[in-house]
């Protein structure tokens, strides 16, 4: 029972909100309290100030008094830390599935006092020091500061950084402040492609998915000479190996449309299909083909470049995930 009441406390204590554009942090975002060592302090405080009572001592006094003064003046200088920083978020780009996330967030200090040990994490309601390695930084005064948040992407389709936690323990580690942070950015995660996977048969004779005509990118062979042929297309040093005389012939590859489609995958887990067809486009794609995209939920015509690959890499990575299809 009680457990249930504290969790619907906190829930509305720290409602999550999903923001866009700049946020500033103002005294509403920013909650503080003391860290276990500044309870101690104030413990020990409490012990110093009974025992000046008891004996009367002027100086123990001056003492109790100055160090209370301390941790007040390290309670406002922890404040300060995060006060009126304004953050905006960037935008992370396509990641593997495996591979680490590298989300953007600019923080700008626009006073003219830097901010240090700012630490970042993704973390929920926590009163003390967050479970996670956070992510330390300083904010230089009068800077825009550049700040990477890594995020390990585990499966396909919108990775989302949640509600991350900013908060700072400077300059004594006395106080505990700190302020959340939920932006709607996100980062697409395609499936891991198969380590092997050789491209579907193309319709030319060696299903390749290219063939060749003659031209002057790739080297094909050489023939024999005939009247008429360019004096530097000569192979001299065949000719020098009494070989007889011929000439360098060329070739240009011409790309054939080639389908990639679901139905022709032959594993049987979806995963691994889609594992599969993320690899049918890288190569693809850096074998220069012309290749169109079939799925079961629709297809993209043939086409190529950096484009129509990352169209063909997202329809994959967002297929048959709820809610997510059509972002």
């Amino acid at each position: 029972m009680f457990h249930t009441f504290k969790q619907k406390f906190r829930t509305w204590l720290f409602r999550p909100k999903i923001e866009q554009g700049m946020v500033t942090l103002t005294q509403r975002r920013i909650f503080i309290i003391p860290t276990k060592h500044g309870f101690m302090l104030a413990f020990v405080l409490v012990l110093m100030l009974l025992g000046d009572i008891n004996y009367n001592l002027s100086l123990g006094y001056v003492l109790t008094f100055l160090l209370t003064m301390m941790a007040v003046m390290s309670m406002l200088h922890t404040f300060r830390n995060l006060a009126h920083l304004e953050i905006r978020a960037g935008r992370a780009a396509a990641v593997f599935s495996g591979e680490t996330a590298r989300f953007i967030f600019y923080f700008n200090n626009r006073s003219l006092l830097s901010r240090y040990q700012l630490c970042l994490v993704q973390t929920g309601v926590s009163f003390w020091k967050n479970p996670d390695t956070p992510l330390q930084f300083d904010a230089p005064a009068q800077q825009d500061t550049e700040v990477v948040f890594p995020l390990l992407a585990t499966q396909r389709g919108w990775l989302q950084t949640g509600r991350l936690t900013l908060y700072t323990e400077f300059p004594l580690g006395l106080f505990y402040a700190w302020s959340y942070l939920h932006f709607d950015t996100r980062c697409l995660v395609y499936p891991k492609p198969l380590s092997d996977a050789p491209l579907p048969f193309g319709s030319s004779p060696d299903g390749t998915g290219k063939r060749s005509m003659p031209g002057d990118e790739d080297f094909s062979g050489l023939r024999k000479y005939t009247a008429g042929d360019a004096l530097p297309r000569i192979a001299w040093k065949a000719y020098a190996r009494e070989r007889g005389l011929q000439v360098k012939h060329f070739s240009t590859p011409l790309g054939e449309e080639l389908w990639l489609d679901y139905a022709d995958t032959p594993d049987r887990n979806e995963e691994e299909k889609l594992a599969r067809m993320t690899r049918w486009v890288l190569d693809a794609e850096t074998q220069g083909l012309r290749y169109g995209l079939r799925m079961p939920d629709g297809e993209l015509p043939s086409s190529n470049g950096i484009a129509h690959r990352d169209e063909c890499l997202r329809r994959i990575a967002l297929f048959n995930l709820p809610h997510q299809g059509k972002s």
